[in-house]
């Protein structure tokens, strides 16, 4: 069949005259609309390919007030947690016709103002966020919610009485962590924590003091190290849970990067890992697998599923089945993966 050549941007009201039809029926036609016959649908779908017709994109998420694009922002996506969570938001948003649009805060507030701000101007449908560590303030996200476009957070989530949320239990996963570590026969057990101000700093600290009164074992607050979770941050808390009088034997750390950088200490200190010093940690990421010295346990917390739960969260939303301010939090079990004993 000859190719047809068109002069500019082909358009319905082309297509309808040179098929001698109505612009409502093209526009039928080229939607799959029931009213529309097959003959018709196929001239119309012909003819559109022969012009490379593209639908007005524009016009379309006027007329249906969506521009069926999430925004996702998150703290680093080189991170293996971070990069499961991705495909777990990718895979469910593109099976529902959605489109994803990726920001990285590097942990940094102010970066992390300006990301939620250019999606907003990119009209985004809806925001799924994880925190930065240092975010203090929450007023970019009541941006949002005042220009009615909803936000779910995961994973490291704000401390709001009014959010939408998906969460992975740590205070479960931290007994679960401390339990095994009191099994193996450790009685003073260290904790490498994250910065003070996190949700999820809060919850390991809930979940170590609870494992210990349930095993009726003293707490000792001078065990628990906030630390700022870099390399050098790391080697601080280390040494000093190292120094104290009371011979630290076991270490929970904040996350598995975490662990492998006490490690790296360790070693240097001439201790012998799993022996001298044993650490646990969170996420359960398969780095650790290729590592001389995995932690000896790690509480998986799911990113994937969590990505997918927030993703659904928030198409739920989107398509009326709540409420903006019906708030839902859905808080996943955390499970201990043992590495070594």
């Amino acid at each position: 069949m000859r190719k047809v050549v068109s002069s500019g941007q082909p358009t319905i009201k082309e297509i309808a005259k040179r098929l001698n039809i109505s612009v409502s029926t093209v526009s039928r036609a080229l939607h799959d609309h029931h009213s529309i016959g097959l003959r018709t649908k196929t001239r119309v779908k012909e003819l559109a390919a022969e012009l490379n017709y593209e639908r007005n994109q524009t016009a379309i998420y006027f007329q249906q007030g969506k521009t069926f694009t999430i925004g996702i922002l998150l703290p680093e996506l080189s991170e293996a947690f971070f990069a499961s969570a991705i495909s777990g938001i990718e895979d469910t948003a593109y099976s529902n016709n959605y489109t994803v649009l990726l920001g990285q805060s590097h942990d940094d507030e102010a970066r992390e103002k300006q990301i939620i701000q250019s999606m907003k101007q990119h009209r985004v449908d809806g925001c799924i966020v994880s925190i930065g560590k240092n975010t203090s303030n929450y007023e970019h996200f009541e941006m949002l919610q005042q220009a009615r476009i909803p936000v779910v957070f995961f994973d490291r989530i704000p401390d709001l009485p009014n959010m939408h949320s998906v969460s992975c239990n740590l205070e479960s996963g931290t007994v679960q962590a401390v339990d095994f570590l009191l099994k193996q026969g450790h009685r003073v057990i260290g904790m490498i924590n994250g910065p003070e101000t996190m949700v999820a700093s809060k919850e390991r600290a809930a979940g170590y003091s609870r494992a210990l009164h349930k095993h009726r074992l003293k707490y000792d607050p001078k065990l628990i190290v906030n630390a700022d979770l870099t390399a050098a941050g790391t080697e601080d808390a280390m040494k000093y849970l190292l120094s104290l009088k009371r011979k630290v034997t076991a270490i929970v750390t904040f996350n598995d990067y975490v662990a492998m950088d006490a490690v790296q200490y360790a070693l240097k200190q001439k201790l012998e890992i799993n022996k001298d010093i044993t650490f646990v940690s969170y996420a359960n990421t398969p780095v650790s697998g290729y590592t001389a010295f995995p932690p000896a346990a790690s509480v998986e917390q799911f990113p994937y599923e969590q990505g997918q739960a927030a993703t659904n969260m928030l198409l739920a939303i989107l398509n009326g089945e709540h409420a903006l301010n019906d708030y839902q939090r859905t808080i996943m079990e955390s499970q201990l993966v043992i590495h070594h004993r």
